[in-house]
């Protein structure tokens, strides 16, 4: 059964229009939106020793919001004038295309399973978004039988590879962690991983479980994105920092 925001977002992909939970393209002065640049000055700090090339975004369960969160960080860190790719990897349920009002008719499945245009440079693949500069997405392409098996294949960490190198920035929209191993296995070959939880709404052992999925693959865990909470609260914006951990406390990003 489709919920009202599925329709919504169906129906902003047929109008070719980016979605509202896009915050920091429809409203960057808010606060939210300043909040996602926060989060990208801080995130720079934790690329001194090593530059981030791959980020990935992942939760607990799939109504948390890393869609939502790793779209604004990518439209933040493009606005800096890197060369940004936003990846989508969730192949059970994407999200991506229809944030950004574009077709899915082509992407990281056709990619892996070969059916390309032989020798075509992986960048050409990627689509990009009128009115955000810098910003390509690779989009998930059609649904395949075996997510997980093609996200942990050889290929994948080959397409992965190149694409650094083609890219200033990677930023990886997963599955969420919490059920499924999909995350865990690009967490392993990211250079980061941020770990988005919905205020009042993710649970605790879940979320403890995956920390835990990610620790066991020894990924390397940024921090913590919170989201959703209560606007009315006090400090509904508010963002701390503790050893590279990070959390985002910001508008309810569900409108």
């Amino acid at each position: 059964m489709q919920t009202r925001e599925d329709q919504k977002l169906r129906h902003q992909l047929r109008l070719g229009k980016i979605s509202d939970n896009l915050i920091t393209y429809h409203d960057p002065k808010s606060a939210a939106a300043e909040a996602f640049r926060s989060l990208r000055t801080n995130i720079g700090f934790a690329g001194i020793d090593k530059k981030l090339k791959m980020i990935v975004f992942t939760s607990p369960s799939p109504v948390d919001g890393k869609s939502t969160t790793a779209s604004n960080f990518a439209v933040t860190m493009a606005q800096t004038e890197k060369r940004v790719l936003l990846l989508d990897c969730d192949l059970r349920n994407p999200k991506l295309h229809k944030f950004f009002g574009i077709n899915n008719d082509v992407g990281l499945t056709h990619i892996l399973t070969d059916m390309i245009i032989e020798d075509q440079p992986l960048a050409s693949m990627a689509k990009t978004v009128r009115n955000i500069n810098n910003l390509y997405i690779i989009t998930s392409g059609f649904i395949p039988p075996n997510p997980t098996e093609i996200l942990a294949s050889k290929k994948m960490e080959t397409v992965l590879e190149q694409l650094t190198k083609e890219f200033d920035l990677v930023v990886i929209d997963t599955p969420p962690v919490g059920s499924l191993t999909d995350a865990a296995i690009l967490g392993k070959i990211a250079d980061g991983v941020i770990l988005v939880l919905a205020s009042g709404e993710t649970n605790i052992e879940m979320a403890i479980h995956a920390k835990k999925a990610l620790d066991n693959v020894e990924a390397k865990i940024l921090g913590a994105v919170l989201t959703k909470l209560d606007k009315s609260s006090s400090g509904y914006y508010y963002y701390k920092y503790y050893n590279y951990n990070y959390y985002y406390y910001g508008e309810d990003e569900e409108k």
